[in-house]
């Protein structure tokens, strides 16, 4: 399941609004970004178009399987390289800002080596 950078950021920010919103629309991705909201109608396309998200007539928005789970491997990828890098010393921000770019380029061997590490 090959996904680029962007398209992963934009499935993570669904998973994420979708545990604090009752409903995610494209408004919500928007402000949550920071990006213009015809950018997130493009990007929504995108996504429609490669089955990774639904979304109804009211324009809710609704991660499918395949885009849920790669929103939960990015999450996860996240959330622990963020917690690692605080824990080796790095103030909070800066390794949200790193974990957020490492998340994505990182292999899968070598995230299941560093999980199995400090876990």
């Amino acid at each position: 399941m090959k996904t680029n950078e962007s398209a992963e950021n934009y499935l993570e920010t669904i998973l994420i609004l979708s545990k604090s919103h009752p409903v995610v629309r494209s408004v919500d991705i928007a402000e949550e970004l920071n990006f213009k909201k015809s950018s997130v109608s493009v990007a929504m396309k995108n996504l429609r178009e490669k089955e990774q998200i639904t979304v109804s007539k009211e324009g809710y928005i609704t991660l499918t399987d395949a885009g849920r789970e790669i929103a939960e491997m990015i999450y996860e990828r996240h959330e622990l390289l963020t917690d690692w890098l605080v824990r080796l010393g790095v103030d909070e921000r800066t390794a949200a800002e790193d974990a957020c770019r490492l998340e994505h380029v990182i292999s899968k061997e070598s995230f299941d080596a560093i999980k199995k590490h400090i876990r």
